[in-house]
């Protein structure tokens, strides 16, 4: 990692880290998203949390509120999450990167998959949010967030729902992002919910774990 963590003087609280990061990601120019961002969409939810939640990166609504998933793929996340009794003030959420990425197509701006050098340029902040939280356990969602912090060969079809051992004795998993979930239809999405489902279900097995642990 570079020296953007550094500024962080030692002794501070996640909470003050996570506040110091926030700040310099607010202002960042590392890469030609900050061009058209409206606002940084940083993370949220509990920073104390054994469980971290690792998307690809804002989207529209993101970019408008400067919140981790908000409109329709935020709302399965927090149904997703409900199905094993947990809210998003139970995890932490964010992102690879945390400016949007679009493309100008048909006279408005869409969603598009971050490129390398963006995910490289924004790896730094999401290596201090690791640094500070000290997640025991990543919930990978998407293959993008997969590449960046287990494999980058990773392949979401054929490596989600299994277990991989990160530094530091993290545990991680990925799961099919909320937004693929939106775009299937009938029995692709059925079989993709029931396999969302089943590897859900391994990661509240997991954190429930980690809570008995630190009792």
């Amino acid at each position: 990692m570079d020296s953007l963590f550094d500024a962080v003087e030692g002794g501070e609280s996640r909470e003050e880290r996570l506040a110091e990061l926030a700040r310099q990601v607010s202002v960042c120019t590392r890469c030609d998203l900050a061009l058209t961002r409206t606002n940084t969409v940083f993370g949220t939810g509990d920073p104390h949390s054994p469980l971290m939640l690792v998307g690809e990166g804002p989207g529209e609504n993101e970019d408008a509120t400067g919140l981790p998933f908000v409109g329709r793929a935020g709302k399965l996340l927090d149904d997703i999450l409900a199905a094993v009794d947990l809210t998003r003030q139970d995890v932490y959420i964010t992102n690879v990167v945390k400016c949007r990425a679009s493309v100008a197509e048909g006279g408005r701006m869409k969603n598009r998959q971050p490129k390398t050098g963006e995910i490289n340029a924004c790896n730094p902040y999401l290596q201090g949010q690791l640094e500070a939280i000290k997640p025991e356990i990543i919930l990978c969602l998407g293959a993008p967030a997969a590449r960046t912090l287990i494999d980058k060969n990773f392949k979401i079809t054929k490596d989600r729902g299994k277990w991989y051992d990160l530094e530091g004795g993290v545990k991680a998993m990925a799961t099919f992002h909320p937004a693929y979930i939106l775009r299937q239809s009938g029995e692709d999405l059925r079989n993709t919910k029931r396999l969302v489902w089943k590897d859900v279900q391994g990661i509240y097995a997991e954190y429930q774990s980690a809570l008995e642990e630190r009792r």
